[in-house]
């Protein structure tokens, strides 16, 4: 098990404007992730799919903000959006490794909008 397996989130805190999340971990780590890339790269099947081909680029997003953060069980939480979107259920590895590659996974994410003709606002 990697130090970051075994590491927990200490603290969870979503910001006054409700458009970030920071997590802060035992082993000290901290990340401060947008609601915009939490939603676009929700772990749900409605934005994964069943398999990587069927994943779903998400555009539109750049004013979505995070209305609830409920737990589940010991291991993740379950993020609810204001656009409606709540079936992601955020463990906290996922957390850590979104936090840890976040500048990767936004290039990413503008490469397939910019591939796919789409933008981040509506």
């Amino acid at each position: 098990m990697s130090v970051h397996e075994s590491a927990w989130p200490k603290e969870l805190r979503v910001s006054p404007d409700r458009k970030m999340l920071t997590v802060r971990f035992t082993d000290e780590r901290s990340y401060s992730i947008e609601a915009e890339l939490l939603r676009v790269r929700s772990p749900s099947a409605e934005v994964q799919g069943h398999s990587p081909a069927q994943r779903v680029t998400v555009g539109g997003k750049t004013g979505v903000t995070i209305s609830k953060v409920l737990p589940v069980g010991n291991y993740a939480v379950r993020l609810a959006f204001d656009d409606g979107h709540d079936s992601g259920i955020f463990t906290w590895i996922f957390l850590s490794e979104l936090g840890e590659a976040k500048e990767e996974r936004w290039a990413e994410y503008i490469a397939e909008l910019a591939e796919k003709g789409m933008s981040r606002t509506l």
